[in-house]
């Protein structure tokens, strides 16, 4: 993860759940507009998939969008499934539970990408239990709290990225 960040080499960050339908499209959309409003964008790629291939080319979750529209953040992302060559493009790649974590970690050859693949809770000052929970089964308050959760891990995320970049 630390490595110089410029315009001519930007970070490339994928988030990653299961369907990529729920939480990784909203970690981000959380982080590009995170990245938007500190005029960084030049510096990054973002991205998101998921661990299956349940939504492939579905838009974010109804729910989710809503969520992330009441804080005024878009969700344009459309869903894919994360593939084993993904590992070589992405400079992080944020898993939001164990299951992806190991999923993941499966599809890294004899264990090399390992150290680019983290939780994003990793990043979160409050991470409890270290997983961003499945908001399908907490109602609207399950999408706010994954909301708040995101959030606070794509802010702190950012700050210790944005250190890494040369202007």
């Amino acid at each position: 993860m630390k490595r110089p960040i410029t315009k001519e080499d930007p970070y490339n960050v994928c988030f990653v759940c299961l369907g990529n339908i729920c939480r990784s499209p909203t970690a981000e959309g959380i982080f590009q507009h995170l990245v938007n409003e500190r005029k960084l964008s030049p510096y990054f790629f973002i991205d998101s998939a998921g661990t299956s291939a349940y939504h492939i080319d579905e838009p974010a979750n109804s729910k989710s969008q809503w969520t992330a529209d009441q804080h005024g953040i878009k969700l344009h992302s459309r869903a894919r499934r994360f593939e084993a060559t993904d590992l070589d493009e992405f400079d992080l790649i944020l898993a939001m539970d164990q299951e992806n974590l190991r999923n993941l970690r499966k599809l890294s050859r004899n264990g090399q990408h390992t150290e680019k693949i983290k939780l994003i809770r990793n990043f979160d000052p409050q991470p409890e239990d270290g997983e961003v929970p499945d908001p399908y089964y907490g109602g609207m308050n399950g999408f706010q709290n994954v909301f708040n959760v995101l959030k606070r891990s794509c802010e702190s995320l950012l700050d210790e990225l944005e250190g890494l970049i040369e202007k």
